[in-house]
């Protein structure tokens, strides 16, 4: 058997039988020779004490970059290979483990070819001293079934055993586990056999670790806390869980019957109960497909209007018309006549007993009065919407080059779309002040895609009463006229007569209003009854709102010479 310490490094054997010791005060040398082995280790000169409480120096294998360094003193007596057991002073333990083990030898010099490991002697560096028993056991050679990972391995005969049987200076490799007497390790497990002979070694239960507990100052109030926890959430439980479901509702109810559905007059509601028997939907059917407006009516016995843009293309024979009234029943209409100037029209449906709407006075309207607006958007019939009136005296013209109608329109915020044209815009009193006529679309909209962003405009009601009046009587319009033609390139104020003649016509027509009045070529149109007017179409519209014959009085510069003048409105036939 070895020690542990023994074990934990490669151990050096007893000199072989016959071998001569090496006096322990001769120096020796290191040989030159190609065959003295490389691993041999020059002791300390002889000059040094040889004593047993004397201390041998080695040179470190793990020399500094300054010089090699000398090894401290091994407090063990060093004994020579070939020292009998009997004989050999009981080496000591390191660093105070414990007591030594006299019978498994001692220690003796190793002398390794590398130097990262060569094992010091006792006395070396006590960093790399192994342990004896109690030692550290991390460092311990491991036996059979040891752990390998603490198996010392070596790169070639690091270790040499006297008494092996080889030359002295010669050595051999011991395997992992085993000693120079082939005894095994100190404190190896001890192996065992089975009855199949299978080897087998004992298991090391692992140490088991201090199971911790609560102690009852911990307990106790977790526990109560526990069950104030229970009682909080069953009593949260039952107040917030319950089912909100009832077997009866038990909603308050009116006795049917017993509302009172009348509303004042002038209330919205009121005046659509007043309007709406008397709006009629128009859907006519023509080669270039279909066209839906409204109308209202005129006569009991069965005149109604609308726009003529809604009613153009019954101008064709191919074309039909048909009226839906507001009770659901339908009856087919005639053109009366039609104005694409004012874009009015007046039909006639073989009914009789129908409630005609009034015609209001146009000219007493005021910004701001309250309108509303009832027709069949987009083929809604009866829909009604409300708003006021946002401007007068707007100018608007509408239609293409050939069919263009100058309207002097009032303008309103209630919601126009299409569909809505020839519908009435009616005030407070349920009575007609206009006739819906257009809207206004953002630049760049389609005219077909466009619908109402609170621009509205309708043809005041006394412009609809005297063309009204003109087409049922003669089937046709008139509207009145100065006789000038306008610039449309004349940039800035007024509006100035033009200098030359446009497809045939006269820019002042001869023995006209304009010309009976002094009005020349170029003159500049100020303002017409005092109303400033910036813009050709306004001019003009504020013309058509006038009768034919009527007297008007217009600023006109000349030069540097501004004048007014009288003009009476001559007359010209509508298309």
């Amino acid at each position: 058997m070895t020690t542990p310490d023994e074990a934990s490094r490669p151990t050096e054997p007893a000199a072989a039988p016959g071998a001569t010791p090496r006096p322990a005060d001769a120096p020796t040398e290191r040989s030159a020779s190609p065959a003295a082995p490389a691993e041999h280790v020059t002791p300390a000169p002889a000059s040094r004490p040889t004593t047993p409480a004397a201390a041998e120096t080695f040179e470190n294998p793990f020399a500094s970059p300054s010089g090699r360094r000398v090894l401290p003193p091994d407090p063990a007596p060093r004994v020579e290979p070939g020292t009998p057991a009997g004989d050999r002073p009981a080496p000591s333990t390191p660093h105070g483990a414990g007591p030594a083990y006299p019978d498994h030898g001692t220690p003796q010099q190793v002398r390794a070819s590398d130097p990262r490991v060569a094992q010091p002697r006792h006395g070396g560096d006590p960093r790399f001293e192994q342990p004896g028993p109690g030692g550290d056991p991390r460092f311990a050679q491991p036996g059979p079934g040891g752990d390998p990972r603490f198996a010392r391995r070596h790169a070639g005969p690091d270790v040499a055993a006297h008494g092996s049987g080889l030359p002295a200076g010669q050595y051999r490799v011991l395997p992992p586990g085993q000693t120079a007497d082939g005894a095994p390790p100190f404190g190896a497990p001890t192996r065992t056999d089975g009855p199949d002979g299978t080897a087998h070694l004992p298991v090391l239960a692992a140490p088991r670790r201090r199971r911790r507990t609560l102690s009852a100052a911990w307990v106790v109030p977790l526990v109560v806390l526990a069950l104030v926890a229970g009682v909080v959430g069953g009593v949260l439980g039952a107040r917030f869980g319950d089912d909100d479901r009832l077997a009866d509702a038990g909603l308050p109810t009116t006795v049917p019957g017993a509302a009172d559905v009348a509303r004042a007059p002038e209330s919205v509601a009121g005046i659509a109960a007043t309007v709406l028997p008397s709006v009629v939907s128009i859907e006519v059917d023509g080669p270039q497909g279909t066209a839906t407006g409204s109308g209202f009516v005129l006569r009991a016995d069965g005149y109604l209007v609308t726009n003529n843009h809604v009613v153009a293309e019954a101008a064709n024979a191919a074309t039909s018309m048909v009226v839906t009234f507001a009770d659901g029943s339908e009856e087919s209409a005639t053109v009366v006549g039609r104005t694409s100037e004012y874009d009015l029209a007046v039909l006639k449906v073989d009914v009789t007993g129908l409630t005609p709407l009034l015609l209001g006075d146009s000219d007493a309207v005021v910004v701001g009065d309250p309108v509303v607006a009832i027709g069949a958007p987009l083929g809604l019939a009866g829909t009604v919407t409300t708003g006021i009136v946002s401007a007068l005296n707007r100018p608007v013209s509408a239609g293409d080059e050939e069919d263009t109608a100058f309207i002097n329109a009032i303008q309103t915020d209630a919601a126009i779309n299409p569909g809505n044209s020839g519908g009435p815009l009616v005030n407070a009193k349920g009575e007609v002040i206009g006739v819906n006529s257009a809207i206004a679309q953002p630049p760049g909209t389609p005219s077909t895609s466009g619908g109402s962003i609170g621009l509205g405009f309708a043809i005041p009601s006394e412009q609809v009463r005297r063309t009204a009046e003109q087409l049922i009587e003669t089937g046709r319009a008139t509207y009145p006229i100065i006789g000038v033609l306008l610039d449309q390139r004349y940039v800035g104020e007024g509006v100035q007569v033009s200098t030359e003649d446009r497809d045939g016509t006269p820019a002042v027509s001869p023995e006209g209003p304009a010309e009976r009045a002094g009005i020349r070529r170029g003159d500049v149109i100020l303002a017409i009854d005092g109303r400033p007017v910036t813009d050709p179409d306004e001019l003009i519209v504020a013309i058509r709102a006038r009768t034919p014959g009527e007297t008007v009085v217009l600023r006109v510069r000349t030069g540097s010479d501004e004048r007014d003048v009288r003009v009476r409105l001559d007359e010209a036939d509508a298309r």
